[in-house]
């Protein structure tokens, strides 16, 4: 399946993609339909139809109870930055009024220069899980979606903890769709990753050679902190970001960045000036 939520002139929806309409399953959004225990069989409910391809996407998940974000999970963005290999994940949060919908326009903050892309496979949970082995950790995947960790890099490393470059208001994208495992081959799924800015491919590679992959994540997140349904799990960027090129490229506005998952869709997203 490949759900969403969309925004209607009556509030958010969640909606399933079915022969190009996107039909009501009867909830508010994907958070309200994945809190309920037989989410998968709500979800196969009829309902009103909307149109897909004028949709007005709201965050996959608009309020997830938490984000976690992975850094330096890709052994060429490692490189990159100029990094040993981790032993554990590299892990922060973001909040969910940092959120926007696939289409939403990115406004960049008057207080940056340095505004940065990251293309990411986002796990979406699916169940409440707590130190989940294997099992617990790959049936806690409802599915996944596709995120761009918009970064503010000159806030991002005014010190050496990043959440400050991480979490601003209104500035990640995530959605369109949440794509079951079953959809992308499974819950290690090897899909394309990449960014094109303006037509100019900037990010590619393959989930397949995360080195730590969304199972061992569910299993290590859950660990620290109860998963709750609809959380989000960003699952780290590769290599091609803006901030490690020489010389250094960011986005000033006006630019339109397309970050996509292979099987999953895109992002796409009109980079507006200083508000």
């Amino acid at each position: 399946m490949k759900l969403a939520t969309i925004r209607t002139a009556d509030g958010t929806r969640a909606v399933r993609l079915d022969d190009g309409g996107l039909v009501d399953v009867g909830f508010a959004d994907l958070g309200a339909l994945l809190a309920e225990p037989d989410w998968r069989e709500r979800a196969a409910a009829s309902g009103e139809v909307h149109d897909a391809e004028g949709a007005d996407f709201a965050p996959v998940v608009p309020r997830p109870s938490k984000v976690i974000c992975v850094g330096h999970n890709y052994s060429n963005h490692i490189k990159e930055m100029g990094r040993e290999l981790p032993a554990y994940p590299t892990l922060f949060p973001k909040f969910a009024d940092s959120l926007i919908g696939a289409r939403d326009d990115v406004v960049k903050p008057p207080e940056t220069e340095a505004l940065d892309w990251e293309v990411e496979l986002a796990v979406v949970i699916g169940r409440d899980v707590r130190r989940a082995d294997d099992a617990e950790a790959e049936a806690a995947i409802a599915g996944f979606t596709v995120m761009n960790d918009v970064s503010v890099r000159d806030w991002q490393f005014r010190t050496i903890e990043w959440t400050q470059g991480k979490i601003w208001d209104s500035s990640t994208p995530v959605g369109p769709f949440l794509v079951t495992p079953d959809e992308v081959g499974g819950v290690r799924p090897a899909l394309r990753v990449r960014t094109v800015v303006d037509g100019r491919v900037m990010q590619s590679d393959d989930t397949g050679t995360l080195l730590f992959d969304p199972v061992f994540l569910v299993k290590y997140v859950s660990t620290i902190v109860r998963l709750r349904p609809g959380d989000l799990i960003a699952t780290g960027t590769p290599a091609g970001v803006g901030h490690a090129r020489d010389p250094k490229v960011y986005l000033t506005g006006g630019e339109t960045v397309v970050t996509e998952v292979e099987g999953i869709g895109a992002c796409t997203n009109r980079v507006v000036g200083d508000a």
